[in-house]
């Protein structure tokens, strides 16, 4: 293990990315389909000899003494790594474009989910692996999370934190005397890999109970806990398990709210429990609320229309908005089977602006969720309540605690800061898109698809689904630089391009 550890951590990646090849190969010889299981593992080999060849040649050198170049490491494997991960996936496919074989891999690595390829398409085998990658960047994230980006006070953390972004390591990110960025990605992968991998089989096995075919069980478990929505179905919500999957999977989901549903290693994290976590109470609202709107929305149409003692049709209603309003808060993005009757019960003619809202909100700091994260809404909204405060009471004290203070003050203007930031990015790549040739209201939910990771927006968040594979191939480029600045965020792409953080 030391002398693993002292390997680049994209070297690292590229080992395991090639061994767990050998699990669609597997499935594929099982099946007597020789074609994937011959490019599966034929790759997967290659990839471990090319990666071993490098270890030999840099096992005498240092690497991942400095957290900013393990964040360097983490851009370079989300941009790089899918060059890897799309070989096998080209080869078995076939019939397709090795542009976008890369462009499903960005898709599957930064957990965005959105697809090319129609399901009946793809083989048990590539589905595997679509879903394999996919859970892969989600553990990446929650390891990241707490050993790369908490460091360099990042992803969220700046909004508690005492440093700025890039320049200070956050407070607490290096308990238990792990100063050392090898010893904290070390200490994070051992703590959360086990606790990753049991509640996926946890999942997994409740989903196959509940009735879930094995390829649509796993594929299922290891979408919801890496938030990327991959399902082998061409409609999700036409899974067997029906309303006892979708409830198992409801439950699963709240882990995009908070890091503290999973763990308590990150300094924000800290505090008196997960009841009076700001992120996750402000996510029950949110998935309370919105629900409830629409059902209270839904219930004055009924009475319209004479239907209000259909009990049944507002139950159903109510379940199909809850179960997507959480889905999709947490960037997941699974819709409900009974999403339509919610649709159709209120009337509502856009209901994809709700869960493009939703998806800009976004889940937790320092889960797999994307958008723009609830801390940082938390932030903003302590600040304007305290605004407010003072236009009434100009005399008042705030509230005491260094904490509240820090996050009123310095962290809503980094969060404001943040947000400029990514209206910006939604901007300029919505107009980007549009020159492209894209009509307004499909470059606008690519742009939000994209940069939240929320890939099935492109399907859920239209009237009618965008054909993603007929895109120009500069489109699916500017779409996979969108999925990168979406999943590390453009705050840590201008830390790393700052001079100041490269001086001793």
């Amino acid at each position: 293990m030391e002398r693993l550890s002292r390997l680049p951590l994209f070297l690292l990646l590229m080992g395991v990315f090639s061994a767990s090849m050998i699990a669609p190969a597997a499935l594929a010889l099982w099946q007597e389909d020789y074609h994937d299981a011959r490019a599966f593992f034929y790759s997967g080999v290659l990839g471990l000899i090319l990666t071993a060849f490098v270890a030999l040649a840099l096992a005498n050198r240092p690497h991942q003494n400095d957290p900013l170049h393990q964040l360097l490491a983490l851009l370079a494997a989300f941009i790089a790594l899918p060059l890897l991960l799309a070989v096998p996936f080209y080869e078995a496919v076939r019939n397709t474009a090795f542009l976008s074989a890369y462009f499903e891999m960005v898709s599957c690595l930064t957990t965005t989910g959105a697809t090319l390829y129609d399901a009946a398409r793809l083989s048990e085998a590539e589905h595997l692996w679509r879903a394999q990658v996919g859970w892969i960047g989600g553990l990446i994230m929650w390891i990241a999370a707490a050993a790369i980006l908490a460091p360099l006070t990042l992803g969220g953390f700046e909004v508690t934190a005492s440093g700025e972004p890039g320049q200070s390591l956050a407070e607490g990110s290096a308990a238990d005397g792990l100063s050392r960025p090898v010893d904290r990605l070390l200490r994070s992968i051992r703590v959360l890999t086990p606790v990753y991998t049991g509640l996926t089989l946890a999942l997994c096995v409740m989903l196959l109970v509940a009735g879930d075919p094995p390829l649509v069980a796993v594929s299922h478990a290891m979408g919801v806990m890496a938030t990327s929505g991959i399902t082998p179905l061409a409609l999700p919500e036409a899974s067997t398990s029906g309303l006892a999957g979708e409830m198992i999977l409801f439950c699963f989901l709240f882990f995009g709210l908070s890091r503290l549903t999973f763990s308590g290693d990150t300094a924000q994290t800290r505090g008196p429990g997960l009841r009076r976590d700001p992120e996750f109470r402000l996510g029950m609202v949110i998935v309370v609320s919105v629900p409830l709107a629409l059902f209270l929305r839904h219930w004055i149409a009924a009475f319209d229309i004479g239907d209000e003692e259909n009990v049944i049709a507002g139950l159903q209603a109510l379940w199909g908005a809850l179960f997507t309003t959480l889905s999709f808060l947490v960037t997941a993005g699974y819709v409900s089977a009974d999403w339509g009757a919610s649709q159709d019960w209120s009337g509502l003619s856009t209901p994809g602006i709700i869960l493009v809202g939703l998806a800009l909100l976004g889940g937790g700091v320092a889960t797999t969720a994307g958008g723009v994260k609830l801390l940082r809404v938390y932030a903003l909204y302590l600040n304007g309540a305290r605004e407010i405060e003072r236009l009434v009471h100009p005399s008042s004290i705030g509230r005491t605690g260094l904490v509240s203070r820090r996050v009123r003050r310095e962290g809503a203007f980094i969060a404001w800061v943040f947000f400029m930031l990514f209206a910006i990015m939604l901007a300029a790549l919505s107009v980007t898109l549009a020159l492209a040739g894209l009509a307004f209201e499909p470059a606008l939910v690519l742009t939000v698809a994209v940069l939240t990771n929320t890939g099935p927006l492109a399907t859920a968040g239209v009237t009618q689904a965008i054909d993603l594979l007929a895109l120009a191939p500069s489109v699916k480029l500017l779409l996979c630089a969108g999925m990168v600045l979406g999943r590390l965020e453009l705050l840590a792409i201008i830390v790393m391009l700052s001079p100041e953080i490269w001086r001793d």
